[in-house]
């Protein structure tokens, strides 16, 4: 009697232990759920299976779709991109294998065995079951091909597990298969235009040469979408159209450049003209530096637009870059074993802090200081990155203002270099309007002097005043310029094994961006304020000469 009753148990636990187990369905609904560090997350995946064919479906609107096609062996991802469709086709025996592993599992109802397997340094443990005519896999980079997956996880903490098998037909509307396949592309091909489908690039520039000596014959008018040319070649300009922002998105700024015949390593800016004042930047690009208000320094000399007025304000600073010794152009002629010189040098800096002053009609330009007739090539990209979902949406409204530029964008037009700091500091007043708090200052600076005794090469301390109290200090100076050396053909080499582009430097390289830094100025209030900053600036010898760009902009939020 009792081994009946035993016999009896073991049948009731096996009946429902297994009872969602249908070896015979060709069709069914898979849903999976997410959990982390043993906690339930949010959102589901499902997996549609019709015969030989597979769908996986997450939560949300997807521009990608993937299947899995198990009569050819192989796994479909389907982009819609800007009104075109992309495929790439996969074959499984291209996809990682799974080691089996002992142990077993049941998961739905259904016996699963173990494997593992090596994905780009992550391990990922998989339960699996082969008897069911039903396969799949949450993943399509995850054992497609071994059978019908029901969980895995990764790391030992990320796990992805059925949760409900409904066997079931499956709508046309459900699987989704593709009529047609679109433009097949290889891997490489495909996942570019996965990663580009996902966020906007707004083209602001597209290979435009920044050189000395061009005849500036520039459009009549102020035309949108049109690059002029000013201070002899070495400003290019235009007027765009940029986007309103969106909750949490992020902007940066991509400037792709190379030589075109110079060889040295020129000081860049990235900037935008505001437009709010009487006087704007764009009037002297237009009809001189005579337009400009002038800052009468103690040493003699008259800076033009350096500072802000109640009618001025100084270009809006996005940007600052360094051009490499010669990349591209001088590649050929600098030829060494083991020496493979980049093709061109990419810069790209998040610029979200300024995106508030970067929206509707905007003129935006990019300077290269050069006396060279071929100088260089030059396109600037903006790209716009969505935030998650539910970012910055109370995010306080910005107030923002550029207080100082002294990095002279029309150097070729005779504006005056920034040595104004050895007799004086750079002095500015500013007026907080009412409303705004949090205020921080965002203060680029790079020192030049290209001799041994010059600011580029000695380090001098920047001091910033507010209101006559020193606000920050530091030492601007960068000792990482030989990481660059692939950038700099046409640098010169000593005799000790070093290279000119190798020296470190006043918080600058060749072939770099300088970032700024951000100043908290928490005692700041609405009102009326001096600004200050400091550098004891080197002395001249001979026909050389020590200067400073600096730039800063005040930003804070407005109630």
């Amino acid at each position: 009697m009792r081994t009946l009753f035993i016999g009896c148990v073991l049948l009731f636990i096996s009946t429902s232990l297994f009872a969602q187990k249908n070896t015979n369905a060709t069709q069914a609904v898979v849903t999976y759920k997410f959990r982390s560090n043993g906690k339930d997350q949010e959102g589901e995946l499902k997996l549609f299976i019709k015969d030989k064919q597979a769908r996986l479906a997450r939560n949300g609107v997807q521009t990608e779709q993937q299947f899995l096609q198990f009569d050819e062996a192989s796994s479909y991802q389907v982009l819609n991109s800007k009104g075109t469709q992309y495929t790439f086709k996969k074959p499984f025996s291209e996809y990682a294998s799974a080691e089996l592993l002992p142990g077993v599992d049941t998961i739905c109802g259904i016996p699963c065995k173990k494997a593992k397997l090596l994905i780009r340094s992550n391990t990922i443990e998989i339960w699996y079951n082969t008897d069911l005519k039903i396969k799949g896999s949450p993943a399509i980079t995850i054992a497609p091909g071994l059978g019908l997956v029901l969980k895995t996880i990764r790391n030992g903490n990320s796990e992805t597990v059925a949760k409900n098998i409904s066997y079931r037909k499956i709508k046309a509307d459900e699987l989704q298969w593709p009529a047609q396949w679109g433009v097949m592309l290889d891997e490489p091909a495909y996942q570019r235009q996965v990663i580009e489908s996902r966020y906007m690039t707004l083209q602001i520039f597209n290979d435009e040469q920044i050189n000395f000596g061009r005849k500036t014959d520039n459009p009549t008018g102020e035309q949108a979408n049109t690059t002029y040319h000013f201070a002899g070649g070495t400003v290019i300009m235009k007027k765009v159209k940029l986007p309103s922002a969106l909750p949490g998105q992020h902007l940066f700024a991509e400037l792709v450049q190379h030589s075109n015949g110079d060889a040295y390593d020129r000081t860049g800016s990235v900037f935008m003209v505001p437009a709010s004042r009487e006087v704007s930047f764009l009037k002297a690009l237009q009809h001189g530096l005579q337009v400009l208000p002038v800052y009468n320094a103690r040493n003699g000399k008259k800076y033009q637009g350096i500072t802000a007025t109640d009618q001025y304000l100084p270009p809006l600073e996005l940007m600052r870059f360094f051009t490499s010794f010669g990349v591209g152009h001088f590649n050929a002629q600098a030829k060494i074993k083991g020496y493979n010189w980049a093709d061109s040098v990419v810069y790209k800096q998040d610029i979200t802090t300024l995106l508030p002053s970067l929206q509707g009609e905007v003129w935006i330009g990019v300077f290269i200081g050069n006396y060279d007739k071929g100088g260089h090539k030059a396109s600037l990209y903006f790209k716009y990155y969505p935030g998650d979902e539910g970012e910055d949406k109370n995010s306080a409204k910005k107030w923002m203002m550029p207080v100082f530029n002294t990095t002279n964008l029309m150097e070729m037009a005779g504006q005056e270099y920034g040595t104004l700091f050895d007799k004086d500091s750079l002095t500015v007043t500013v007026e907080v309007p009412k409303g705004v708090k949090n205020l921080k200052l965002r203060y680029l600076t790079t020192g030049h002097g290209g001799w041994e005794n010059g600011d580029e090469f000695v380090p001098k301390q920047n001091e910033i005043f507010v209101d006559g109290s020193r606000a920050y200090h530091f030492v601007p100076w960068r000792e990482d310029c030989a990481t660059y050396r692939m950038l700099n053909p046409a640098s010169g080499n000593f005799g000790n094994g070093l290279s000119s582009s190798d020296l470190s430097r006043s918080n600058w390289c060749p072939g770099t961006l300088t970032l700024p830094v951000e100043i908290p100025l928490p005692d700041m209030k609405p009102g009326k304020h001096l600004i200050q900053v400091a550098i004891p600036l080197g002395k001249p010898e001979g026909g050389s000469f020590s200067a400073w760009n600096v730039s800063g902009v005040l930003i804070g939020d407005q109630e």
